[in-house]
């Protein structure tokens, strides 16, 4: 399932775009949120403009597809699959540019659950390359505010990918970490690795605080997000964030496969 059409098919039967999970009720409260300048939605993101709760949803009508509507507030919300294969391609372009390039990247995510497998197949292809793929800062604790107070966690690798774990967690092959949107995780792992002489990545490849955080740090960053994240958008469309892919990030794991795919066959790398 690598052609163009083929991958559109797929997006549409898992509900990674059309009409997908992610409902309108909590897309519109992370908007407010975000124009309220929330931490929890900014997500590292240091907007130079004010944006609107009205801003948000003309911005996310054209990035993702969903509804310009404000008057619909209810009900799935929507992401147009062609806004889906165009992001991708130009995610593509950028994992190309850096293998091309054998750059140095890091990868994150604050969905372990879900996007684990979709970076952990492009760090394994960027690696075979010959890219560095980063790991600074393995086992540091990383101290979170969660809406259950501030939490202590620790940054690890997995295949290659960082995410945060609950620091008791550590018998293997037990839980994969934990949901974190914070963009705290990869701004400790940049600060260890400038700290250390680096190398410092060319590009930073992940989703909610780890492309923002890294983006507004100045990085090159790439992502998913989800019709609810309106942060990395805004980062795109101020010029932060280099590419933002719209599509569903809570589905099963093994549906962003075809999507790994299409983006190494794309750019001539193997899985």
């Amino acid at each position: 399932m690598s052609t163009r059409d083929e991958l559109r098919a797929h997006l549409l039967a898992t509900r990674l775009a059309g009409t997908v999970r992610t409902s309108r009720e909590d897309s519109l409260r992370s908007y407010r949120l975000f124009a309220a300048r929330d931490p929890r939605a900014l997500i590292g993101i240091d907007p130079r403009r004010p944006w609107e709760q009205r801003d948000l949803l003309a911005l996310m009508a054209d990035r993702c597809g969903v509804s310009a509507d404000p008057r619909h507030t209810s009900g799935p919300d929507v992401i147009d699959p062609e806004r889906t294969l165009a992001a991708l391609d130009a995610f593509a372009e950028r994992v190309g540019g850096a293998a091309r390039r054998g750059a140095p990247v890091l990868f994150g995510t604050g969905h372990p659950r879900r996007l684990l497998g979709f970076y952990a197949a492009l760090a394994y292809a960027l690696s075979a390359r010959g890219c560095e793929v980063l790991t600074p800062a393995q086992g540091r604790c990383v101290d979170i505010l969660t809406r259950f107070g501030l939490r202590t966690y620790r940054l690890d690798y997995v295949r290659g990918v960082a995410l945060v774990r609950e620091p008791a967690a550590e018998r293997p092959g037990g839980e994969p970490g934990v949901h974190s949107h914070s963009p705290l995780p990869v701004r400790v792992a940049l600060d260890a690795a400038a700290q250390c002489g680096g190398p410092l990545p060319e590009l930073v490849v992940g989703d909610h605080g780890w492309v923002c955080g890294a983006g507004q740090l100045g990085f090159e960053a790439i992502g998913l997000a989800d019709t609810d994240d309106p942060a990395p958008f805004v980062g795109e469309a101020e010029g932060n964030v280099a590419v933002t892919v719209p599509v569903d990030d809570g589905a099963r794991s093994d549906h962003y496969g075809p999507l790994t795919r299409y983006v190494l066959k794309r750019v001539c790398l193997s899985q």
